[in-house]
């Protein structure tokens, strides 16, 4: 008796695991039916597909100020005078940053030395603005830079073209 019970359960489970797996490669094969249509490829947001900024400038954004989304390029300009480069850049949330480094992309980038990264631009009918913690300002749009000193130094005005 015990052996007949031992050989219909094992009977049992052989068939229950056939049926099973039978019941779901049959689901799959009517799921994939369903879907006659490919899903869409979903079209990036515009910031995702702008120019990036530099990875100098997405480090200095990682580590000072743990600023992780990708930076997208608002506008680059160049002041022949000082060989300086600047880039204004925005965020995924829309958030505006200053990017100055002497001698452009290129040349040696030292934060602090020859670079400076600074957060909270304001945009003005394409005039960006920041003021750095020194309480110095800076303004830069397509037709120049302009830096005013907070000691009474005469303000700085550059002419510049864009990269």
């Amino acid at each position: 008796m015990v052996i007949a019970t031992v050989f219909l359960s094992i009977i049992g489970i052989s068939a229950g695991l056939a049926l099973g797996s039978y019941h779901r490669s049959h689901n799959r094969a009517t799921v994939d039916d369903t879907q006659a249509e490919p899903e869409p490829i979903p079209t990036p947001a515009p910031e995702e597909s702008g120019i990036g900024c530099p990875p100098e400038m997405h480090d200095t954004a990682r580590i000072k100020f743990g600023i992780t989304s990708r930076l997208v390029q608002v506008l680059r300009v160049s002041a022949a005078d000082t060989g300086t480069t600047v880039w204004i850049c925005r965020d995924d949330s829309g958030k505006l940053y200053y990017q100055a480094n002497k001698g452009g992309e290129a040349k040696r980038w030292v934060e602090g030395e020859t670079a400076l990264f600074l957060p909270k631009v304001t945009d003005e009918d394409g005039t960006y603005t920041v003021i750095a913690p020194d309480g110095n300002s800076f303004s830069v749009n397509e037709q120049e830079l302009k830096v005013k000193f907070k000691n009474g130094r005469p303000t700085e005005v550059h002419s510049v073209e864009p990269d």
